[in-house]
């Protein structure tokens, strides 16, 4: 393994972590639109959404501490092949690997429960839409 394998990895992670921090920006202008909205109006679908919502923050935490503990590992690769310690470079770099694929693997759940959320909400307003308020 030379020096700029575990460096293919930089960019990878980098956009990950930016796609990641969207994901975040996203929720949390969701989050604070629902506090602001009219309360009665919204009430039952808000009630529905926090436990959602607060699963939703955890998991995208844990994706971003995976991906930067990815990042760092891969970083302590590309210090232990500059050292000429090949097996342990060898190690974190596996390591820095699994520690990506959990990350995507947590993605890739937080997507599942986005998408639920998205259904809940569009089956309220197809609810509204066929039994409209008089």
């Amino acid at each position: 393994m030379e020096l700029t394998t575990p460096a293919l990895l930089f960019p990878a992670i980098s956009l990950l972590l930016l796609a990641y921090t969207n994901r975040f920006l996203v929720l949390a202008q969701l989050i604070r639109q629902l506090h602001s909205s009219e309360r009665d109006y919204f009430q039952s679908m808000v009630q529905r959404q926090i436990s959602n919502l607060r699963q939703r923050i955890a998991l995208i935490r844990l994706m971003q501490a995976l991906g930067v503990s990815s990042f760092i590992v891969c970083t302590l690769s590309m210090l232990g092949l500059f050292l000429e310690q090949q097996q342990l470079a060898e190690m974190l770099f596996g390591l820095s690997l699994l520690l990506l694929v959990a990350s995507l693997l947590t993605s890739l759940y937080e997507i599942a429960i986005s998408t639920r959320a998205i259904e809940a909400e569009l089956a309220d307003i197809d609810a509204k839409c066929r039994h409209p308020r008089v």
